[in-house]
């Protein structure tokens, strides 16, 4: 079985963390258990170097499939099977690019070769324009509980987009947008602590602490309030793509992309951000 770079790099993410965090010794013990016989001390690489080299040299071996089966296995889900049958359709997405899929059966999970794999195509995910269509009309930035000069701030800045949205001024918004949404979602984590730190996928240092929320990125507390259920599957897609055009606020980035935003790649990220404010409204 063997995977292309892209597979290798959603392969290595699953391990080291989506489907839960595996600190460095851990990481050893997952893949000692494969045929490894690496020992966690000083000089140990990062933790995805260290796992994209191991997934490298058993790629196009039968210790790959191993190692699929091994990450899926129903018994590390005990409890919570439906992420793990999330899990699996959202990597079979990729797998069919290589014409595999992986079919799980009660407690057994198999992959499948099939060179007729297709893409799924029933997500119930919307597109752009259903996303669009939305209204959020009794929308208040009261309603998140922040602090109340947060909230008088964040009010100013959604004065301002509006103008940026009027005045056909794309990059502004965007990126307005996507520093407003980083604020808001870690207002939203200093809120609820416990439930943030608790998450599965909440980023954490070597030593397999839970960062200071300080630490966390846009990409952390998107997931994670996905993951504790503050976000819907719509908006944390979206977000992340707002994630990635903020990302050219630095001048050189947006030329070596060649990104030039235009007023519906602004609609879309003012609509993420005021869908990502209803949903995570009233969150107590």
């Amino acid at each position: 079985m063997r995977l292309i770079n892209k597979n290798i790099e959603k392969l290595r993410e699953l391990i080291n963390e989506e489907t839960t965090y595996r600190s460095g010794p851990m990481l050893v013990g997952f893949f000692n258990d494969l045929g490894f016989n690496d020992v966690y001390g000083q000089g140990f690489p990062s933790r995805w170097k260290y796992t994209d080299e191991r997934l490298s040299g058993i790629n196009g071996t039968p210790k790959l499939e191993e190692c699929i089966k091994k990450l899926f296995s129903p018994v590390n889900f005990i409890g919570n099977i439906p992420k793990l049958d999330k899990h699996i359709k959202e990597f079979n997405q990729y797998l069919a690019f290589d014409n595999y899929r992986i079919e799980r059966i009660g407690k057994a999970i198999n992959i499948i070769s099939d060179d007729q794999v297709v893409l799924d195509e029933t997500s119930t995910v919307p597109d752009e324009e259903d996303f669009l269509k939305k209204e959020f009309s009794e929308l208040e930035l009261d309603d998140l509980h922040l602090e109340t000069k947060v909230t008088e701030v964040l009010k100013q800045r959604f004065n301002e987009m509006e103008i940026s949205l009027r005045s056909n001024a794309p990059l502004s918004l965007i990126f307005l947008a996507g520093s407003t949404l980083e604020g808001i979602l870690l207002g939203i984590a200093l809120q609820n602590p416990d439930r943030f730190n608790q998450s599965n996928i909440s980023p954490k240092d070597d030593s397999g602490k839970v960062k200071q929320f300080h630490h966390w990125t846009l990409n952390n507390l998107i997931d994670v309030a996905y993951d504790v259920g503050l976000l819907k599957e719509d908006v944390r897609k979206f977000s992340h793509a707002l994630r990635g055009f903020r990302n050219y606020i630095h001048p050189y980035e947006q030329v070596s992309h060649g990104f030039n935003p235009d007023k519906h790649t602004a609609r879309i990220c003012w609509q993420v951000l005021k869908a990502a404010i209803y949903q995570l409204s009233d969150t107590e």
